[in-house]
């Protein structure tokens, strides 16, 4: 009988066991001893053990009736927690300054009439008092706009919108009646959506409009020789500038007050500094020597800015008692301009020197007719309080800046807003114009300093200059080649406005830098900090100058 060789007779269950050929007569080589793999027992399915129900917990009725007591009983049983009072009156002052806020954002994107009629007719339909006891034009438009995102929030848009198709029928009626004679003062009237202004402010943009054309006439035709002209070097001329910059060095110092000062101001001679501080006193100093000349008092309240005017020797100081007030340099108070609702922060001259701007934490700044001390423009348009304000060199447009972050740029001819800058993330506190006419210089609470082309409605530039607030900026009004400014970290400094690098740090006052100003010429510069001093900046190589043409004398 053949045997398979792959076949084994007798299975061994034992696989490392091996079988001898005497056992069965046939030679079986051994069977290497191989490693199966381990399979998982298949195990019966474990039936679940049943778990005891916990107890129903019970309760005794007041007769000794036993009463089962369901989940729910035993959930709303459970401990809350208690709030204290201090923390409840948190959480309610704390929506409420959020509703306010919401509030407030809701009356942002509402549209409110300008007219002061139709402001008057729409508070009357919608059953408020038509004015309240001192209220003012801009206060009333705040109140019914407030009163509108109210309704809103509240739900009453019914209330609203018929109030709203009540003004538009009135309107249309009173449109299609010929006679008209019939509507009462307080009903709602066609109107253009803008404020009417004055005669007086009619006849000062007329007036600005005719200087301004000659002026940037001669600007553009000076511009255009030093162009044109083989024998200007331009290069040469800045570099020139910047070197007497670098030579600028600690002239003369003197204690300005017995309070911080808070502003300065060249005339535009140079030979007189205009200082003013927190004391509301304003005072005049002959140069270079810093001698005391006049006292400007008057002032009720902290004086906030002092500027001098481009083409006399009048003197403007503005006060946190709401008022401006304009001197000679002997000290007489010739005029006092009233009119904002909040204290003012700075003052400036237009370049014709018949218009003087102000700005204010009412959130407008405005313009007044020098002589005659007449408003001539109330100008809104900052969400915030206006902090700072500067005119063209030719006087067409004007700068605003604000805690608002932003700055604009008006057009005095016309009264339109014609750029709005952004960049800045925190206010803008110090703003100047470039005596080229197209650069504008701007520095706030970022501690940087932008420089916008006007050209190409953007920043050119950003100049990371302080390690603190900016609190003003100047550029050097004769050619502009370069620019000063003034910090909290206690200096001030110059920049090159061809590339914009950093020239020269003025480093010696002992607390806030809050001031700076520059000749006409662009030989000095003063400075006035909260250390209560008054530090003069002159350049060492224009003294050598001096020096050198007298020793030829």
């Amino acid at each position: 009988m053949d045997i398979d060789e792959n076949e084994n007779p007798n299975p061994n269950p034992n696989p490392n066991s091996t079988t001898t050929p005497s056992d069965t007569g046939v030679h079986i080589p051994p069977i290497e001893p191989t490693i199966q793999p381990l399979s998982t027992p298949i195990l019966p399915p474990i039936a679940p053990i049943p778990r005891p129900l916990a107890p129903i917990p019970t309760v005794r009725a007041q007769n000794g009736d036993t009463v089962a007591k369901s989940d729910e009983e035993d959930d709303d049983s459970a401990p809350e927690y208690e709030i204290s009072e201090e923390s409840r009156l948190f959480r309610e002052k704390q929506e409420k300054a959020k509703q306010d806020f919401l509030m407030k954002q809701k009356a942002k994107a509402l549209a409110v009439p300008t007219n002061d009629k139709a402001v008057r007719s729409r508070l009357r339909r919608l059953g408020e008092p038509v004015t309240l006891f001192g209220e003012r034009e801009m206060e009333r438009r705040d109140r019914l706009r407030m009163l509108m995102a109210k309704l809103d929030s509240e739900g009453q848009l019914d209330k609203l919108m018929k109030v709203l198709e009540e003004e538009e029928a009135s309107t249309n009626a009173v449109a299609m009646d010929d006679g008209g004679g019939g509507e009462d003062e307080g009903e709602a009237v066609q109107y253009p959506f803008y404020t009417e202004g004055s005669t007086a402010l009619l006849k000062a943009r007329y007036a600005i409009a005719k200087d301004s054309v000659v002026k940037a006439a001669l600007r553009l035709d000076r511009a255009r020789r030093k162009r044109d002209d083989p024998d200007e070097d331009m290069d040469a001329e800045i570099n020139w500038a910047l070197e007497n910059a670098v030579s600028f060095g600690l002239d003369c110092s003197e204690i300005g007050d017995d309070r911080p000062l808070s502003g300065c101001s060249f005339s535009c001679d140079g030979k007189f500094l205009a200082t003013c501080s927190l004391t509301g006193v304003a005072k005049i100093w002959s140069m270079p020597g810093v001698k005391i000349v006049s006292l400007l008092k008057g002032h009720t309240e902290r004086a906030t800015d002092v500027s001098f005017s481009q083409t006399n020797n009048q003197i403007a100081t503005a006060s946190a008692d709401r008022t401006a007030k304009l001197w000679n340099i002997e000290g007489t108070l010739l005029n006092t301009y009233k009119g904002h609702l909040d204290r003012l922060a700075r003052v400036a001259f237009h370049p014709s020197g018949n218009y003087l701007g102000t700005t204010s934490y009412d959130k407008t700044w405005r313009l007044w007719d020098t002589e005659t001390g007449d408003e001539l423009l109330l100008q809104e348009g900052h969400s915030r309080s206006v902090y700072g304000l500067a005119f063209h060199p030719d006087g067409s447009l004007a700068a605003s800046c604000g805690l608002d972050a932003l700055a604009r740029v008006w057009d005095l001819r016309s009264g339109r807003s014609i750029l709005s800058l952004e960049g800045h993330v925190k206010p803008v506190l110090g703003i100047s114009f470039s005596p080229n006419g197209y650069h504008l210089a701007t520095g706030g609470e970022d501690n940087t300093c932008r420089i916008w082309d006007l050209r190409k409605k953007k920043s050119l530039y950003t100049i990371p200059a302080h390690s603190n607030l900016i609190s003003q900026i100047k550029f050097e009004p004769q050619e502009g080649y370069f620019l000063v400014t003034s910090s909290y970290d206690m200096t001030a400094k110059i920049w090159s406005s061809r590339d914009f690098k950093p020239v020269k740090v003025l480093s010696g006052h002992e607390a806030k830098v809050t001031s700076v100003d520059v000749t006409a010429d662009g030989q000095s510069i003063a400075t006035v900090s909260h250390d209560r001093t008054i530090k003069l900046w002159s350049s060492q190589n224009a003294e050598k100058d001096k020096a050198t043409a007298m020793d030829f004398d």
